[in-house]
């Protein structure tokens, strides 16, 4: 089996944010890698890994980066895939740096963004982007889409059955 989505963190202390990734991935039955990869301590690696990645069958590309989150504009560089940046809270300035840092590419290096310590969401837009041409991938989606319908239905079920002496 051949990845199509490759997620990369800049360090594995980032791997419980974008573990979030994997699992949907996981759930979803889409193939996928993942590696860390530091724009800052293995930079020709990263240059390496972002030109042969389409090469290699990757389609879609989420990359994680805390701090000065560079590595997702330095993969967007390299390579002509959709990078999707991840920005990961962990600083003094509470990922907004890394949000920042990853929005403001400049023009001709477009790098999608979530929300800090958005992975799972991150995954979801991958997904979106794969489904384009993919069926299947469009139903497994349109599925998912209508159970997290389901969910809030059945919650506000839950909540009408609460019972307070002052609720109406």
């Amino acid at each position: 089996m051949t990845p199509i989505v490759s997620i990369i963190m800049g360090s594995t202390s980032d791997l419980p944010v974008m573990e979030k990734a994997c699992q949907f991935f996981e759930e979803m039955e889409i193939p996928f890698e993942v590696n860390a990869l530091s724009a800052h301590r293995t930079p020709a690696e990263v240059s390496d890994f972002a030109r042969k990645a389409q090469g290699r069958g990757i389609r879609v590309i989420i990359a994680g980066a805390g701090m000065a989150a560079a590595l997702p504009g330095v993969i967007a560089a390299e390579t002509a895939l959709p990078v999707i940046g991840v920005p990961i809270k962990g600083s003094v300035l509470e990922g907004l740096d890394a949000t920042f840092a990853i929005m403001q590419m400049p023009p001709g290096i477009p790098v999608a963004t979530v929300a800090i310590n958005g992975a799972q969401n991150a995954a979801i837009l991958a997904m979106q982007i794969l489904a384009q041409s993919d069926d299947n991938l469009m139903q497994k989606l349109v599925n998912y889409k209508q159970g997290l319908k389901k969910k809030i239905v059945k919650a506000n079920e839950d909540l009408a059955k609460l019972e307070y002496k002052f609720k109406v």
